[in-house]
């Protein structure tokens, strides 16, 4: 069979798409990439307000136990004056007096109570961080970390939520990622110095 030609002599190509095929499929391989729209900053804020302020009362009552634990304490006696719940929601204040004699401090919440020792007039022995705190704890063993140490483990959950939902480690490059991360972290970390530092 004879080959077909165009009027001049070139060959016709039977597989040649025709022009208008051709522009379409340049146009559709070369549309615009659309720039992906940034993420609302609203809920990375409220997660930073809500865990920054959790943190902030986990720190504020873990402090005083977490000195108690370490050994930073007055030790003495603290006589109960009254006690009001039960169980887990025993609540007792009293009078504290320290043991070489240096202050006495009336009103104090006693902390670590034993449903023994509830009655008014009982003396128990008890550790005060100093005059100026407020609190009392007669806990002794185990429970004195019990104290410190869930609380100190949920501000530093606090910091890693604060990390993940504001997007923190998911920054473009490696060096905004490294100073975002700092100082999701350092929120947290320095409550916690600073409720430390209260209570020492």
């Amino acid at each position: 069979m004879p080959e077909q030609v165009h009027w001049d002599g070139t060959p016709i190509r039977k597989d040649a798409a025709p022009a208008r095929f051709r522009g379409f499929r340049l146009a559709r391989r070369r549309a615009p990439h659309r720039t992906p729209l940034p993420p609302d900053p609203l809920p990375g804020l409220a997660a930073l307000v809500v865990l920054s302020l959790v943190a902030a009362f986990f720190a504020w009552v873990s402090a005083g136990p977490f000195w108690l634990a370490v050994g930073h304490a007055r030790t003495g006696t603290v006589v109960i004056d009254g006690c009001s719940g039960d169980g887990l929601t025993l609540r007792c204040r009293g009078i504290f007096t320290a043991e070489d004699g240096r202050f006495i401090t009336h009103g104090v919440r006693v902390s670590g109570v034993p449903a023994e020792g509830s009655t008014a007039g009982t003396a128990l022995p008890a550790r005060m961080t100093g005059p100026d705190s407020g609190t009392a704890y007669a806990d002794v063993g185990v429970g004195r970390h019990l104290r410190w140490l869930p609380g100190l483990l949920v501000v530093l959950a606090c910091a890693a939520g604060i990390v993940r939902l504001t997007g923190s480690a998911r920054l473009p490059g490696r060096r905004h990622r490294r100073w975002a991360v700092a100082a999701a972290v350092a929120g947290p970390t320095l409550i916690t110095v600073g409720f430390l530092i209260a209570a020492w």
